[in-house]
């Protein structure tokens, strides 16, 4: 099996769904989902996480939380999952548990 492969075509795309989920039991940061994706075997880089999350602010599945008006540069900016984040979320709940049906029918 070519784990390069599966990380980049199968799995990569699955680290969205686990931001989604953990942005919506509460706030996240950067470096924790780093880690969380670590401890599911997700091989990820802030160079790639931290777009991800800038990707997904723009496209209104996430929300930056607005803590303290004077925030220093270096503090950590939380997620939370947004309206339309949660739609996302519910409608590949949806899809995985279809697929999952149909995979334990073979």
């Amino acid at each position: 099996m070519n784990e390069q492969a599966l990380e980049r075509e199968i799995l990569r795309p699955l680290w969205k769904v686990h931001i989604l989920h953990h942005a919506e039991e509460g706030p996240i940061v950067g470096h924790w989902m780093l880690e969380e994706l670590r401890e599911h075997g997700y091989r990820v880089s802030p160079g790639t996480l931290y777009p991800l999350l800038a990707r997904m602010e723009k496209l209104g599945w996430l929300a930056r939380v607005k803590k303290h008006a004077r925030r220093a540069s270096k503090e950590a900016c939380p997620y939370r999952t947004t309206a339309a984040g949660r739609k996302v979320l519910a409608e590949v709940e949806a899809r995985l548990r279809e697929l999952t049906g149909e995979i334990h029918r073979r």
